[in-house]
């Protein structure tokens, strides 16, 4: 008799643990709170302008990599890629712009240029990208074999000298105060990631592993869904899980909003991690870890607030990500920042009319801040509103001038639009605590179970404590992977 699994949330855990789940003969059901795949892989429009919530640097794109091979096994390769030039670019208030190119000769030649002086510090840089370049570090370490491991370790020797400093303390070498500034905030502005993720990151796009899935989230989670559903599973949208049941300390089921129940022999949780333990499972398979995991966190989060614009203005050569150094620290969302952060979408010509460009502003703030607010919606509706005009003077003061003036869409979704569709408090950050742990999760098994709770296991960004999506979508392959060996099956990957 087939196995029955539920799977609550079709983010791109809930949606690769159905495929693999379906390949291995269980027979599956997602329940999905809102009406769209994809989970926080998301994309909306708005008069004619797609605005796009998620994608950065899509890695997988490579066809001589492991991670495209994930990408094969789930629907979403081969597609049609646009190949950005850069990483990001880091514009200075007096105007300079640094072009992180993935290309190594144009990337070695620029920086010189702007730094004659940094010549040896730009050659060790360019080395670093190399020496990860030599081997396929992340799709080894997550998808390999204990033999692959031990055949990558004398490839990662020559990188070890990479895995202490962070950002900042790699910048710290430039003489140059421009790339000083610049060089921390390359990984999405968080200066303290460590700087061989980005080395490892750098080297993979410089290989062409990293690229734009044209259409972005949107067409990338509805490829996943056309695989899920073509392979027999089930989704059902609008269908808000409100408790997962138990029995004897089983999960056997859930019961959804309307009142419903239904039953499987596994339960799967593609949702935000607080409030599937602490709400689905009112709290109670949970020890002291989890317990302080699960505590309120009112610290900033990055991406916490997203300003969109639809502008009438060709973006097709301006850099494809882009964080500006402004003159004086500006408060926004009741954060302080001297810099911000943008992606232009020039590149793919479906995202906005012909002509025409979005460009995606990411801001850092905090949730209680927004929670707060949203107690009177006149003051909520008119905080975004202020943060989307401050926003666009700064652009029309500097790089963008004029952009005032072509603005045509202007949408402002902060992290309590996240938790209204896609449940989680934290938008992005939903992992435990609101704290990354990229490395752990790429070398290790990430968190999947709850203690003394059979039958019960997670997937997505709580499980990897990444974010990447290709780590969240590998965590269903894993969790898969997994049930297969306890139930005495052989793995069987999608054909």
């Amino acid at each position: 008799m087939r196995k029955s699994i539920i799977i609550i949330g079709a983010g791109m855990g809930g949606l690769a643990a159905g495929i693999y789940a379906q390949a291995n003969g269980y027979d599956t059901r997602i329940f999905e709170m809102h009406t769209l795949p994809g989970g926080q892989c998301c994309a909306w429009k708005r008069k004619g302008y797609t605005f796009d919530g998620c994608i950065h640097h899509l890695f997988g794109c490579s066809p001589h990599t492991r991670l495209n091979g994930l990408w094969r096994e789930l629907g979403v390769m081969p597609r049609e890629q646009v190949s950005t030039q850069e990483c990001v670019s880091v514009l200075s208030a007096q105007g300079t712009l640094f072009r992180d190119y993935w290309e190594l000769d144009v990337l070695e030649s620029h920086l010189k240029e702007l730094s004659p002086a940094d010549a040896e510090v730009t050659g060790d840089y360019i080395k670093g990208i190399k020496v990860f370049a030599k081997s396929d570090l992340w799709g080894d370490a997550m998808m390999g074999s204990a033999a692959d491991l031990v055949k990558l370790l004398p490839r990662v020797f020559p990188a070890a000298r990479w895995f202490r400093p962070d950002m900042t303390r790699f910048a710290a070498r430039f003489g140059d105060p421009f790339l000083q500034k610049a060089f921390p905030l390359l990984e999405y502005s968080i200066p303290e990631i460590p700087f061989m993720l980005h080395l490892a990151k750098h080297a993979y796009g410089y290989l062409g592993d990293i690229a734009w899935p044209v259409g972005g989230s949107m067409e990338l989670a509805g490829s996943m869904e056309k695989r899920y559903l073509d392979m027999g599973g089930e989704v059902y949208y609008k269908s808000r899980v409100q408790k997962i049941l138990t029995a004897g300390d089983k999960a056997v089921g859930v019961k959804l909003e309307d009142g419903s129940e239904h039953r499987a022999d596994l339960v799967i949780s593609n949702a935000d991690g607080r409030k599937t333990i602490l709400e689905m499972l009112v709290g109670r398979y949970m020890d002291q870890r989890i317990r302080g995991w699960c505590q309120d966190v009112d610290d900033e989060t990055p991406w916490a607030v997203h300003v969109f614009l639809g502008v009438d203005r060709d973006l097709s050569n301006e850099p494809s990500a882009m964080v500006m150094l402004l003159d004086e620290p500006v408060t926004i969302a009741g954060h302080a920042t001297d810099s911000l952060e943008m992606q232009t979408y020039g590149f793919d010509a479906t995202m906005a009319p012909e002509g025409k460009g979005v460009i995606k502003v990411e801001l850092v703030s905090a949730y209680p801040y927004w929670k707060e607010l949203v107690k009177d919606r006149d003051r909520y509706e008119e905080e975004k509103q202020k943060v989307a005009g401050t926003v666009i003077d700064i652009l029309d003061a500097g790089y963008f001038s004029g952009i005032k003036g072509q603005v045509e869409v202007v949408d402002v979704p902060t992290l309590l639009t996240w938790e209204r569709y896609m449940g989680g408090t934290h938008g992005f950050q939903n992992m435990p605590n609101r704290k990354m742990n990229v490395v752990g999760s790429f070398f290790g098994k990430g968190f999947t179970c709850l203690p003394s709770l059979s039958n019960f296991y997670m997937v997505g960004a709580w499980a990897t404590m990444a974010g990447a999506l290709f780590a969240n979508a590998l965590s269903g392959r894993k969790v898969v992977k997994h049930i297969c060996e306890k139930d005495g099956r052989r793995f069987e990957i999608p054909s």
